[in-house]
């Protein structure tokens, strides 16, 4: 593996043109650039920020921001595994014409929207100035969760990517996925919620969701960026850092094991485009 990624490095301008190239051509033609990519999650945290304060009214204050600082990075996982599905299918006649180490392309990909997600992280911090939310000293974790989570977002790019190139349905089962995921997350509800309800205490469904490294993620975007929450239905938890290493485990275990996967078929990916 290390003189693979040594391969990656010596590739790295390469590398480097994918990344700028991806980001050029998302905002050809576009006036307002990258807000362009704001827009969705920003739409979609008012609408439900929306049904929750003002018509269920439920939620704590501030609400959007709780639910923005998990949109953000749920949206750079989620675009990180859409776009890089088809990331080697659509530089099919490069990789049949040249030499390159053909991970380049799905990490060109999740690196582009590591960007895009960096962009958004300096918005949602204005944001947080404007609501007068005061700085945190767990704001340094930052670094070490963005990091945690570009792993896990390689890690699975890099499945989904090769397995693509054999079977196409994997594009749609990954839309799929994805949208199932993001009622399963804590992203509109707090996982306090699910603790006091028992669900998450015991059983198939605990394992599975503690596991997942992407929950913990998000969990630990949520208390790092935020100050506690209290409401009548809500208690807030601190911040298990023993779950936040059990992350960041997996998330690592899931990079090896999907560059290894990728690095065993790509050489048979000519033969199939």
């Amino acid at each position: 593996m290390l003189k693979e990624l040594a391969e990656v490095f010596r590739y790295r301008e390469l590398l480097l043109n994918l990344i700028i190239r991806d980001i050029k051509v998302r905002y050809k033609n576009s006036i307002l650039g990258f807000f362009w990519s704001l827009s969705n999650p920003l739409l979609q945290v008012a609408t439900i920020t929306i049904i929750f304060k003002y018509v269920l009214k439920s939620g704590p204050p501030n609400y959007s921001a709780y639910l923005l600082c998990v949109f953000l990075p749920w949206t750079f996982f989620q675009m990180s595994v859409l776009d890089s599905s088809m990331s080697v299918l659509m530089h099919g006649g490069m990789v049949k014409k040249i030499y390159f180490p053909r991970e380049i392309l799905p990490i060109s990909i999740v690196l582009s929207n590591l960007v895009h997600f960096i962009m958004a992280l300096v918005v949602f911090f204005i944001y947080l100035f404007v609501l007068g939310v005061a700085p945190r000293v767990t704001w340094l974790w930052l670094p070490v969760l963005v990091f945690i989570q570009l792993m896990l977002n390689l890690g699975v790019a890099l499945f989904v990517s090769c397995l693509n190139v054999f079977y196409e349905d994997i594009k749609y089962m990954a839309t799929v996925v994805m949208n199932l995921m993001y009622f399963g997350l804590p992203i509109m509800y707090f996982v306090e919620q699910a603790q006091s309800s028992g669900h998450l205490s015991k059983g198939a469904a605990a394992l599975l969701y503690y596991v997942n490294p992407l929950p913990l993620l998000l969990i630990a975007y949520r208390k790092i960026m935020l100050p506690p929450y209290n409401t009548n239905l809500i208690h807030d938890i601190a911040l298990n850092y023993w779950y936040l290493g059990l992350a960041a485990v997996t998330s690592l275990c899931i990079f090896v094991a999907g560059y290894a996967f990728f690095n065993s078929r790509k050489w048979y990916f000519a033969e199939r485009l």
